[in-house]
């Protein structure tokens, strides 16, 4: 074992690969017809459903905008002239459209190239506030809806560093902000700072379980810079731009105001600082000042978190989720772990969940123990509240029916939370006196919206429960169509209105407002569909089954005409992603749906299906391991049993040459990929894009792991492709960002694989996009990526002899 562990570090630290000079590409006609096209609009919705908001922006960012300097400190990625995040997505475009009467409006004023961003409607439904950034920084505008002209309210001095830069009061006549601090220094040149010593870290011997993470602070440098970047001041701003300081500059992560509006709860970060976690797990302090900036009490103080125990169940001692109760004026709620946060403990409790009336001068009150882990909580009024709980081991969830006031409870729904087709949905909330989102209760009864994914389709509902006898009433379920309707929202309960919307694989998503009561419906968008030129497409959902039995289903799409007569003989490509289970039951079910809107993207093949080959989009590849088996256990196995049901399941309806079949996935689904090569010979090629391909390098834990190396080192070799890498024979394309920001999936996972492949002989290409995060996001490097994976694509598949 040592002998295995020393070859994949001497592997992991030799580069023996030799660079082609390409210039950015574009792939065919057809595939860029999809590829570059426009973007539709972002739709929100204002809290009275009276007013339909479209955000615009470019399709693509530029790499030119991936340039921009960035540092990378605690886990972020800030861009240090507007000290924002530097993956920041930014509008050029607002639109307004009147629901009543569907007229549209532009709205005047708009700063000229408009980088707009955290864009909010008021409460009161009246305004609308926004970002603007540009080179100097981001200010913050507003619209009135009455005129529809936006006005500047601050200066480029907005700091979003920790945190969204501005948060509407309850009237609506002013914003809490978070300004760049009056004395802001510029950041330090380091470049030319001597060190004045060595980095040092130690242990205290306590048992961790932290997994690896990116973007950390590793030197004193970063931690001032990070202190520079961070630091903000808070102001009330009304809408007249007069600014009054509600606190000093400090390093703020959240600040929210109370239910009664006059209180503001505030948590800041402070040193120590650590190497080895994000801003995060840094220290905290939590306190309640008054709207005018005087301290009530200091409600939490929480210490460095670089322990924590094993399990995804466990969590950190102390106070925690501590918030607003949104049906009280200003009263907090928090939760408190009993097992010391360890999931290993055996306890009765785990956790205890508090409320505490300002002024914070009594004892909290404990109202409620859980056995299980606290999720979250959905207050309703003085005598009714849901608590959910939740146990990652077993995919339990429940929802207990509580009263706050007496502690009374009892479990009103406990299920498999993977078990989409028992789904109970969520409990309607609406505003209450304080203008608070709770649970909406009317005469001892509420609602809940499902999803309602069945066998048979996708059918959503409305049911209304009664809180005193727990019988439930099915009121509203979408009826069977052409058109997926889906429900948004409810506007008037009472009087049946919802607000829908309807796709089909030919016809976007649009909004409608529609009467559950006389089934009548009204168009509140009419947005085109971008890609016409798949409206001739076959689109199907296949359902087969695993050689154990378990259901498996995906989307399949043949090219336009394809005749179903003659059948030619197509090449195949499956893109998937696997997917963790405790029981084959749940493992089964499928939210695949023909009916849902069909947007080809880098993130599938959908594209060649323009191109002339069969595609399997999204095909399940479920891992299950029942009782005490855990799903890794026999992760190989079933990956290859999902593999050869897909392609037996295509391949018996005539439509394909079994002899060319690729497989592609990205991140879990790239690590897929390299197994499947690896492992078998169902394929003839393979494109595995952001992926991590050794398991040494992710020792504590990885996707849905949490065991760690050492726990059962044979289970991380085995799932470790750098490990089995003198197995592949299959011509496999790799593709990375080349600043990845995924735990785990760092560049050099796919370097390290790339070197070991070519070492030992494989047909292996690497592309490794400029700027580019997890995600990719430039037209430069998608339209690039797109023409590899095309020439790729057509040399070792289509044109295969």
């Amino acid at each position: 074992m040592r002998k295995l562990i020393f070859i994949l570090f001497l592997l992991s630290s030799v580069q023996l690969y030799a660079q082609e000079n390409v210039t950015f590409q574009k792939p065919s006609s057809e595939i860029l017809a999809l590829a570059d096209f426009e973007r539709p609009p972002v739709i929100q919705i204002s809290p009275d459903k009276k007013w339909v908001l479209f955000m615009y922006r470019p399709t693509y960012k530029t790499l030119s905008e991936l340039g921009q300097e960035e540092l990378r400190l605690a886990g972020l990625r800030i861009n240090a002239k507007t000290k924002a995040s530097s993956t920041e997505i930014y509008y050029n475009k607002l639109r307004l459209r009147e629901v009543s009467t569907g007229k549209e409006f532009a709205i005047t004023g708009l700063p000229a190239q408009a980088s707009l961003a955290n864009v909010s409607f008021s409460l009161d439904s009246r305004k609308v506030a926004f970002t603007n950034t540009n080179d100097t920084g981001m200010a913050l505008w507003y619209i009135a809806l009455d005129s529809k002209e936006a006005k500047q309210l601050t200066p480029y001095q907005l700091n979003a560093v920790l945190d969204n830069p501005f948060r509407w009061s309850k009237d609506g006549n002013q914003l809490l902000v978070r300004l760049n601090p009056a004395e802001s220094k510029a950041l330090i040149d380091h470049s030319q700072d001597l060190p004045t010593g060595p980095v040092v870290s130690s242990s205290d011997g306590r048992v961790s379980q932290l997994r690896t993470y990116q973007d950390l602070l590793k030197n004193p440098q970063d931690e001032q810079d990070f202190e520079t970047l961070s630091r903000a001041e808070l102001h009330w701003i009304d809408l007249n731009g007069k600014s009054r300081k509600l606190l000093n500059a400090d390093l703020y992560t959240n600040a929210s105001v109370s239910p009664d509006g006059n209180y503001v709860l505030v948590t800041k970060v402070k040193r120590p600082f650590s190497y080895v976690v994000g801003y995060n797990s840094f220290p905290q302090e939590t306190a309640v000042y008054t709207n005018e900036g005087a301290l009530v009490k200091v409600v939490n103080e929480s210490p460095l978190l670089e322990v924590m125990p094993k399990g995804f169940s466990s969590t950190r001692e102390g106070k925690r989720s501590i918030s607003w109760r949104l049906d009280k004026p200003a009263t907090l709620f928090f939760v408190q772990a009993l097992d010391k946060g360890d999931a290993n403990t055996k306890v009765d409790f785990r956790d205890e969940l508090f409320t505490w009336d300002f002024p914070f001068a009594d004892s909290p009150k404990s109202i409620f123990k859980l056995q299980d882990r606290f999720s979250t909580v959905v207050w309703g009024d003085e005598s009714h509240a849901l608590v959910y709980s939740s146990w990652y081991d077993t995919r339990n969830s429940k929802t207990y029916l509580l009263n706050p006031s007496t502690g009374k409870s009892q479990v009103i729904i406990d299920r498999n939370n993977q078990d989409i087709y028992s789904d109970p949905g969520t409990v309607y909330r609406d505003r209450n006196s304080y203008d608070a989102l709770t649970m909406y209760i009317d005469k001892g009864k509420t609602y809940w919206l499902g999803n309602g994914f069945t066998k048979e389709g996708e059918f959503p509902f409305i049911d209304e429960l009664d809180l005193k006898t727990l019988k439930k009433k099915r009121l509203y379920t979408a009826k069977e169509s052409d058109m997926q309707e889906r429900i948004f929202q409810i506007v008037d309960l009472k009087n049946g209105e919802i607000l829908i919307s309807l796709q089909s694989a030919k016809d976007y998503p649009n909004y409608y407002l529609k009467n559950i009561k006389t089934g009548k419906q009204k168009a509140v968008t009419a947005i085109e569909n971008p890609f016409k030129s798949l409206a001739a497409v076959h689109k199907e959902v296949l359902n087969y089954k695993r050689n154990d039995g378990v259901d498996l289903s995906g989307t399949l799409y043949l090219p336009a005409g394809y005749d179903f007569k003659n059948k030619e003989k197509l090449p195949l490509l499956i893109w998937a992603y696997p997917r963790e289970y405790k029981d084959k039951n749940t493992a089964g079910q499928s939210t695949a749906n023909p009916k849902e809107f069909t947007f080809p993207s880098y993130g599938s093949f959908i594209y060649w299906v323009s191109k002339g080959y069969a595609v399997l989009d999204n095909a399940a590849f479920p891992i299950v391991g029942e009782g005490s088996q855990e799903p890794n256990d026999t992760f190989i196995p079933q990956l290859v049993a999902n593999a050869e049901a897909a392609i037996d399941a295509v391949y018996n309806l005539g439509y394909i040459d079994r002899k060319k079949v690729a497989v592609g996935g990205h991140s879990y689904g790239a690590f897929m990929t390299a197994h499947l090569l690896s492992n078998s010979n169902l394929f003839a090629a393979g494109i595995a894009r952001s992926g991590a391909y050794n398991r040494t390098l992710t020792p504590f834990g990885f996707q849905s792991e949490q065991r760690n190396f050492w726990d059962d080192t044979d289970l991380y070799l085995t799932m470790s492709p750098f490990v089995s890498a003198n197995k592949m024979k299959t011509p496999l394309l790799l593709v990375h960002g080349a600043a990845d920001n995924n735990p785990g999936t760092f560049t050099l996972q796919t370097e390290r694989y790339f070197q070991a492949l070519k070492n030992l002989g494989a047909p292996v290409r690497m592309v490794i996009l400029p700027r580019e995060s997890h995600g990719y996001a430039a037209q430069e490097n998608i339209f690039h990526l797109l023409w590899e994976q095309e020439q790729f694509l057509d040399k070792y598949l289509k044109n295969k002899k």
